[in-house]
């Protein structure tokens, strides 16, 4: 995480996760960018942190350097992240008359914040900006581990983006063998297809599934990083299909594609990356 964001030490990223305070908003800011995620989102409820924080007397939190020197010490390189626009959810204010916070009630609180940074990871489903840019692993899903009791994983629309091509479009028809939550056995390999539409005016050639974690660990499903589509003409209907081969220990397997084309372009940086679910059992 670090190496991806450039700009802020492992150590200071490891002492975040620690909860023992909250941390600064530009320790945030940057543990938000290097998940992938924006840190505009989360603006508001580090606010809303800070505040409780605030509310037991002790000091504002301070921006920490990526060598630890405090804030005032550092020149303004950068303009401050925006709030949320104001039509989103706000979370309601504090309620009045409560006791100072416990020590572990201000761990607490930095620890969700963090782990809402990280769990973007999976929950937000990115994929990269528009604009013909190359996929990134900044969507992996393997930073959070998921157990059978979190299937299906719930999937949330990402920013609107215009397709990569004007009038390209897919339609997710159905999960022509395992769908979400099937129970496999572990160490073994299946084959897993996915039904789609070509729904718009764009012919689909040389496109394929690009897999969004692309590190592939020994608990996870293992398959192909990149899955071929064949050549699809506007209107008509595609099975996509790839050997999964299942851990030899018992969980869930939660993997994600984007759709990308000849070039390693993302295809629909506005839509949901296609997925499978599956519950491993032992054997």
């Amino acid at each position: 995480m670090s190496g991806r964001s450039g700009a802020i030490s492992h150590t200071t990223l490891h002492e975040a996760t620690k909860g023992n305070r909250l941390p600064s908003w530009e320790t945030t800011v940057e543990f938000v960018k290097a998940c992938g995620a924006d840190p505009a989102v989360y603006r508001e409820r580090w606010e809303s942190a800070n505040r409780a924080v605030r509310s037991t007397g002790s000091p504002a939190v301070h921006a920490d350097l990526p060598d630890g020197r405090p804030a005032e010490t550092r020149p303004e390189t950068s303009a401050p992240v925006p709030a949320p626009p104001s039509s989103e959810a706000q979370p309601p204010p504090p309620a009045r008359g409560l006791r100072p916070a416990h020590p572990a009630a201000l761990a607490a609180a930095a620890v969700v914040l963090v782990t809402a940074a990280v769990l973007v990871v999976v929950a937000v489903n990115r994929g990269s900006p528009p604009g013909g840019q190359t996929l990134g692993v900044s969507g992996s899903s393997s930073a959070v581990a998921f157990s059978p009791v979190h299937c299906p994983v719930p999937a949330t629309n990402p920013p609107w983006a215009a397709p990569l091509y004007e009038g390209d479009k897919a339609e997710f028809v159905e999960d022509v063998t395992l769908p979400d939550c099937t129970r496999v056995a572990a160490g073994q390999t299946v084959t897993k297809v996915w039904r789609l539409r070509n729904a718009g005016s764009v012919p689909w050639k040389g496109y394929s599934l690009r897999r969004l974690d692309v590190t592939q660990r020994a608990d996870q499903c293992q398959t192909i990083s990149d899955v071929p589509i064949a050549d699809t003409r506007p209107g008509e209907t595609v099975d996509i299909r790839t050997d999964v081969t299942t851990p030899r220990e018992p969980g869930l397997c939660y993997v994600r594609f984007k759709m990308v084309d000849a070039s390693g372009a993302i295809v629909f940086p506005g839509s949901r990356p296609i997925n499978f679910q599956l519950i491993i059992d032992g054997r």
